[in-house]
């Protein structure tokens, strides 16, 4: 059943539980899904490859579609190091660190992030996604 008909709407500590079950799938279908239809997701820190910014869940899908498509890089676990609530209950800040593997000789490696996510009636509409987006392109060589 589509995330956008669940009779309860997530919060966001629900949602960035999914958002995070997406990225150890790899699945865009997934990610993109729990957006609005006209969500913002920014990448603050620059990263070779990467946009500043996708412009609605389907410029999410379409962009995650391409660069996990794109990628022989496997998530193997991402460590939640912590969620904090704020004075706003639409949004949640969430550190963690995501161990992947590089095949063929599945090296891992890890890359730190930080997200910041928007989340109202159970969608995200905004995220700010701080990753090491170096520390992935120094990984894969």
């Amino acid at each position: 059943m589509s995330p956008h008909h669940d009779s309860t709407v997530r919060t966001p500590r629900e949602a960035l539980a999914l958002y995070y079950q997406a990225m150890l799938d790899k699945s865009p279908d997934d990610l993109a899904d729990l957006y609005a239809m006209d969500a913002v997701h920014e990448f603050p820190f620059s990263s070779p490859g990467f946009p500043e910014r996708y412009e609605g869940r389907e410029a999410v899908r379409t962009g995650y579609r391409a660069a996990w498509g794109a990628s022989p890089v496997q998530v193997k676990e991402v460590r939640k190091v912590a969620a904090y609530g704020t004075t706003d209950p639409e949004v949640i800040v969430a550190e963690h660190v995501v161990v992947a593997a590089m095949p063929p000789q599945d090296t891992t490696f890890t890359v730190p992030g930080l997200l910041i996510l928007h989340v109202r009636d159970g969608l995200i509409t905004r995220v700010r996604d701080y990753m090491d987006g170096l520390g992935v392109v120094n990984a894969r060589g």
